[in-house]
């Protein structure tokens, strides 16, 4: 019996994959695109998209566990397929934004929280992971950084608690693999309640060269933003943001309580992805 890992592109998704591999589980590794889809030796790739239940059954042939990236479009279909092939247990990648009081109508917090109600009601075991925001997305400010532009921010004071992706993917695997987590609700987070400004200082540091930052107005940020995302996604990034304007991240510290390691930092992160913003 193997395990199923959807979104296998993505970076939570490519580090669940290669660890249960490494450890010697029979894994899976599923794509919308499977063509061309990176995977280690011996391990299957196969072409999933939950808006296409045709596909699902042999996908899920033999399948036991499911890594899943939340998406809402199919997945009472896919919960119907994982009940005929006798999957016994669901880890989802959901967000924190789903304890939002607006989630219901939120375009970001909806896609996790519609998948999250699906799974609740499906009978299936199930684990829900719901990270903070990604140290990632701070790649989102590589372009101007790169070329020694202010980094534009109606929110620059904003606090998140970053998270490591590879401190996801580790206790992913420990809800694959372990048996403490099957029916729980885990929240994620970095170690520290930073600010954009100060996740950018330590940006700065880490390259060796100064990083400038430009507060905009909401209107400046939504067309900056609106050049590569819908409008409502726009809208909804902005009302959080300006929620967290000075107010500390709530911390949880799940990856030292879980794995008995602390979380890993921003700076950690900043360190390893120097490339992303032109340093070497």
């Amino acid at each position: 019996m193997s395990t199923l890992v959807t979104g296998s592109r993505g970076t939570v998704g490519r580090a669940v994959l290669a660890r249960l591999h490494s450890a010697g589980h029979a894994v899976r590794a599923a794509s919308a695109r499977p063509a061309g889809l990176a995977v280690p030796d011996g391990v299957e790739a196969v072409g999933l998209a939950l808006d296409r239940p045709e596909a699902l059954e042999g996908a899920l042939h033999g399948v036991r566990q499911i890594f899943l990236y939340p998406q809402p479009a199919g997945i009472d279909a896919l919960i119907e397929a994982a009940q005929a092939a006798g999957v016994e247990h669901v880890v989802l990648l959901s967000s924190a934004s789903v304890l939002a009081p607006d989630a219901e109508d939120d375009p970001l917090a909806r896609h996790s929280l519609l998948v999250e109600r699906a799974l609740a009601g499906s009978g299936l075991a199930h684990t829900f992971l719901r990270p903070d925001a990604f140290a990632a997305n701070a790649v989102g400010w590589a372009h101007s950084i790169g070329r020694g532009l202010p980094v534009r921010l109606a929110h620059p004071d904003a606090r998140t608690a970053p998270i490591h992706s590879e401190d996801i993917a580790d206790i992913a695997v420990e809800a694959l693999t372990g048996g403490s987590l099957a029916g729980r609700t885990v929240a994620l987070t970095g170690p520290e309640s930073l600010s954009f400004r100060e996740q950018l200082a330590v940006l700065a540091d880490v390259l060796g060269r100064g990083i400038r930052v430009e507060r905009i107005s909401r209107a400046e940020a939504e067309r900056q933003m609106g050049a590569y995302m819908p409008a409502p996604m726009v809208a909804s990034l902005l009302r959080f943001w300006e929620a967290a304007d000075g107010v500390p991240a709530t911390l949880h510290d799940t990856t030292l309580s879980l794995l008995g390691r602390p979380a890993r930092t921003f700076r950690q992160w900043a360190g390893e992805n120097t490339a992303a913003f032109g340093g070497h």
